[in-house]
C-alpha cells in the first residue's frame, strides 16, 4: 500500500527540526513501499480533516459557546470564557499536507488538484486569521523546502487580499481545465468542478463582507462576482453546499456527538443555550422540534415549565437549573447519532450565502439581478427549512408574516435570522455577533469578560518556539487578548 514518506515532523510553528532528522528518515524508509502517494489520496484526506475538524470545533469548542448556540453544564471553562492560549497546530498541519499535496500534483501533472488545493488552503488560512488576527502567512510553510523555522507573523491586512486572490485564481484554473478530479477522491463534490468553483467564489464573498469596513474595493470586487455568473459562479440551492457527510462507522468518521466518537455523558453536557430556544421559541419556529428535544418532565421546573428550556450560560450550576436535568432540553436525537442525514460537516451553505447577499443590498452597496434584499432573506430562512424539512409546515403556519419575521429592513433582524439558521453550521455565528453585534448576547453572571470574545490567543508554543517572531508581532497587533480587536473589527 502506498504510503507517505516521513521527511519532516509536524512541529509547533517556530520549532526547529532536531538534527537527527537524517537518520529518522532513513529509519523510516521502507524498501518494500513506495515512497510516493497519490495526489487524490492527499486531497481526500486534507479535505474531510478539514471540515470534520472545522465542524468539531462548531460543536464541542469556543465557537458554540461564543455564538449561543451550546450551553455547558459540565466544565463550564468555555462558556465563561476561560480561554486559555490556543493552539493552532492542527490547521498548520493541514495546511502543511495541503502544500505538500499540491507539490506532487503539480510534478505529476495534475493541476485539477492543484486549483481546489487553492480552495482549501485559502479556508483554513482564512480560519486561522478569523481565530487570531495576525499569524503566519508568507513564511508559515516553507519549513522543509527553504528552512524558515521562525516565521514572521503577517498582517490580517495583507493576508486577507492574498488569500482573495488564491480564490480567484482557483476559479480561474478550474475553469480553463479539461481534466478533472477523480470522483472518490472528493467526498464533497465527486470531483465536479463547477462545484469547487461555485465554493471559491461563494467563500469570496463571505470574506469581502467580512472584510467590507476597512477594505475600500469589497463591494466592487462583489459586485464583478455577481454580475458574471458564467465566469463566476456561487451557490445556487442547497445542493451546492460545501459539506461532507459522517459515514458513522467508526469513531473518527462519526459525528462527534455520536456514540462512537464520545460517550453519551460527552454528549449530555452539552445543552442548547437559551439564547437559541427562546429565539425559536418566541417565533414558533417549526426547526425548533428539529434541533431541541423536549424537556423530559416539565412539571416541577422551578423557573420554566415550557416544552422545550435551553440552559443560560455561565451561571452557577447549569445542571442544576430549572430543576435539573428532567426539565431542560437535550439537542435533539440526530445530534446523538453517528451519522445523520441532517448533520454533515459544514463549510458553507447557500442559506449562508443569501444572507451574505441580503445584508450587502440592504445597505445599498451591491444589487442582485432579479433579487432584492428581501428576497433574499426570505430565501435565506426557507432554504435552511427546506434543508431541514420543515418548509411546508412553515408556511402552512404563516411563519413569514408574523412579527419579528415579517421583513422590516433592519439589520438586526437579518444577522438574527442568519444567526438561527446557522446553527452549530461552522464559527459564523460567533464571527459575525462579533462584526456586527447581533444577537445582542449576554456574557453570563460568572462571564470572566463583559463581553463575548473577540479572538483566540496565540499559542504558547509561539512564545516558546518563535519568541522573537511572536514579539514584534505584537508591536504591530496589540495585546495578546481575548478582547483585541483584530484589522476588520476596529
Amino acid at each position: 500500500m502506498p504510503r507517505i514518506s516521513i521527511k519532516y515532523f509536524v512541529l509547533p510553528l517556530g520549532m526547529a527540526l532536531s538534527a537527527c532528522d537524517k537518520d529518522l528518515e532513513t529509519i523510516n524508509e521502507n524498501p518494500n513501499a513506495s515512497e510516493s502517494v497519490s495526489p487524490e489520496f492527499l486531497f481526500s484526506s486534507v479535505l474531510i480533516n478539514t471540515a470534520y475538524d472545522y465542524q468539531r470545533e462548531a460543536y464541542w469548542e469556543e465557537p458554540a459557546s461564543a455564538a449561543r448556540y451550546i450551553t455547558l453544564v459540565r466544565n463550564e471553562d468555555n462558556d465563561r470564557f476561560s480561554w486559555g492560549p490556543r493552539s493552532w497546530d492542527n490547521y498548520y498541519e493541514r495546511l502543511s499536507a495541503n502544500r505538500e499535496m499540491m507539490e506532487l500534483a503539480q510534478a505529476m501533472e495534475q493541476p485539477q488538484y492543484v486549483a481546489a488545493g487553492k480552495v482549501l488552503e485559502a479556508f483554513n488560512f482564512a480560519y486561522i486569521t478569523d481565530l487570531y488576527g495576525d499569524a503566519p502567512y508568507s513564511e508559515a510553510l516553507r519549513l522543509r523546502n527553504e528552512n524558515i523555522s521562525h516565521p514572521k507573523y503577517d498582517r490580517q491586512q495583507d493576508i486577507y487580499p492574498a488569500l482573495l486572490n488564491t480564490l480567484k485564481d482557483a476559479n480561474d484554473e478550474l475553469a480553463a481545465l479539461a481534466q478533472s478530479m477523480v470522483p472518490k477522491a472528493d467526498p464533497m463534490y465527486g470531483g465536479v468542478s463547477r462545484k469547487w468553483r461555485k465554493l471559491a467564489n461563494s467563500l469570496r464573498l463571505r470574506m469581502l463582507l467580512r472584510i467590507s469596513k476597512h477594505y475600500p474595493s469589497a463591494f466592487a470586487e462583489m459586485q464583478e462576482i455577481i454580475d458574471d455568473p458564467q465566469q463566476y459562479p456561487v451557490f445556487e440551492g442547497n445542493e451546492d453546499n460545501a459539506e461532507i457527510r459522517y459515514l458513522g462507522d467508526i469513531g473518527i468518521n462519526s459525528w462527534p456527538g455520536g456514540p462512537l466518537a464520545n460517550a453519551f455523558s460527552e454528549f449530555d453536557k452539552r445543552k442548547a443555550s437559551q439564547e437559541i430556544v427562546d429565539a425559536l421559541s418566541v417565533r414558533d419556529d417549526p426547526r425548533l422540534k428539529v434541533w431541541i428535544a423536549p424537556v423530559d418532565d416539565p412539571s416541577g421546573s422551578r423557573i420554566n415549565n415550557s416544552e422545550y428550556v435551553g440552559v443560560p450560560n455561565a451561571i452557577p450550576a447549569p445542571y442544576d437549573y430549572n430543576g435539573g436535568a428532567e426539565h431542560i432540553s437535550r439537542l435533539s436525537a440526530m445530534f446523538n447519532s453517528n451519522s445523520h442525514p441532517r448533520v454533515k460537516a459544514s463549510l458553507m451553505t447557500y442559506t449562508e450565502l443569501c444572507f451574505i447577499l441580503a445584508e450587502a443590498v440592504q445597505a445599498g452597496k451591491i444589487t442582485v439581478p432579479g433579487e432584492t434584499a428581501e428576497s433574499l432573506y426570505y430565501e435565506g430562512i426557507r432554504s435552511s427549512m427546506r434543508y431541514y424539512g420543515v418548509e411546508a409546515e412553515a408556511d402552512a403556519m404563516d411563519y413569514y408574516d408574523q412579527p419579528g419575521v415579517l421583513y422590516d429592513g433592519s439589520p438586526k433582524q437579518l444577522i438574527t435570522q442568519k444567526w438561527i439558521a446557522l446553527f452549530l453550521k461552522g464559527a459564523e455565528g460567533w464571527f459575525d455577533h462579533r462584526r456586527t453585534g447581533f444577537p445582542q448576547f449576554t456574557p453570563g453572571p460568572l462571564a470572566t469578560l463583559p463581553e463575548i470574545p473577540k479572538r483566540f490567543i496565540f499559542p504558547d508554543t509561539e512564545r516558546a518556539y518563535n519568541e522573537e517572531q511572536y514579539l514584534q508581532a505584537l508591536l504591530q497587533f496589540g495585546e495578546d487578548r481575548l478582547t483585541t480587536l483584530m484589522w476588520y473589527l476596529k
